[in-house]
């Protein structure tokens, strides 16, 4: 416990970096042009991963930005509404808060449009809005490749890695969307600084080849471990998942689903890693939970608010199993 929070219990799960408006189309298969009306959701990789812990009834708290304006106030209404703590979430005077459009292609094409200009509130997050002491504390701390792409964010994220001492739990999700950096070497480099301070990788095919190269998944994930990471979580898409630690390798086969929107499937993977580190289970057993966590959200249309229970999660990988042995 810190002398400033007294008697508080440490948050389980803490994440740092992106928040959104999400405004997503009521109809799949429309281009933006033709889209009469949106449904609005609460999104951003580290805000979603918060929420995702927070439905398996973790303690959770996300540090961000938004604007002053009237998106601000529905951002800390809905992290209250899914549970997640709003302390840190701070208000820019001058930067609005990011919206986010996309058009939905099920069952794989979901182009995004983001309004981040001139500059998102998240990426001003500067070292006296982290209260470092909660970042030592909390169970899983969580950040990602976008917190990097920009100044002040990228030295907070850093700083606050580096407050972290490598404790165990402290997870980078790679994170890499190109139209926020300005070439892939710098992106690269800058995901290497952040993975050298993290006991925990998450990441797609695309983001992993960005920072060990490309090659067999069990290959890039041996090369993620050869950095001093303790475990790395690969997200195969189609393929399911695969995630290696020094004694084991697990590849884990996808959960068949029918898609409506395939944003916030690797959000809700995340919340689900940090769940199953948090209670300590085996690689394979988290694997296999945050796989199904995500083929869940990706039958739904929201990112935050597709987030499932564990109840939820296990019932539908119970029906997978029972499937299996019927086939």
């Amino acid at each position: 416990m810190t002398a400033g929070r007294g008697a508080e219990a440490p948050f389980e799960v803490l994440t740092i970096g992106r928040v959104s408006v999400d405004l997503y189309p009521a109809d799949s298969g429309v281009p933006l042009a033709e889209v009469r009306s949106f449904h609005r959701f609460l999104g951003g990789g580290p805000t979603n991963v918060a929420v995702a812990a927070a439905r398996y009834g973790r303690r959770t708290a996300v540090v961000t930005k938004v604007g002053a304006e009237g998106f601000g106030p529905y951002v800390h209404a809905a992290l209250s509404s899914f549970g997640v703590d709003d302390r840190w979430v701070g208000t820019h005077p001058e930067l609005l808060t990011p919206i986010v459009f996309c058009e939905l292609y099920p069952p794989d094409r979901f182009p995004l449009i983001f309004y981040r200009e001139p500059k998102a509130p998240d990426l001003d997050i500067v070292l006296d809005d982290v209260d470092l002491d909660a970042v030592r504390e909390a169970g899983v701390f969580w950040t990602t490749g976008t917190g990097l792409c920009e100044e002040p964010s990228r030295s907070t994220t850093l700083a606050a890695l580096e407050a972290r001492g490598r404790r165990a739990h402290t997870v980078h999700d790679l994170d890499w969307r190109p139209m926020f950096w300005s070439s892939e070497d710098e992106a690269r480099r800058w995901q290497l600084e952040a993975l050298n301070r993290a006991t925990v990788a998450v990441g797609n095919r695309d983001e992993v080849a960005l920072v060990v190269g490309e090659g067999h998944p069990e290959h890039q994930a041996r090369r993620l471990l050869d950095l001093g990471l303790e475990t790395a979580f690969l997200k195969l898409g189609p393929a399911g998942t695969l995630a290696a630690c020094a004694e084991t390798v697990v590849h884990v086969e996808p959960v068949r689903v029918e898609v409506v929107n395939g944003l916030g499937a690797g959000d809700a993977f995340g919340g689900a890693v940090c769940h199953g580190l948090l209670a300590g289970w085996e690689l394979s057993r988290i694997a296999r939970f945050a796989n199904a966590a995500g083929a869940i959200v990706a039958t739904r249309l929201a990112c935050a608010g597709a987030m499932p229970t564990e109840a939820e999660v296990l019932e539908l990988l119970q029906r997978t199993e029972d499937r299996a042995h019927a086939g």
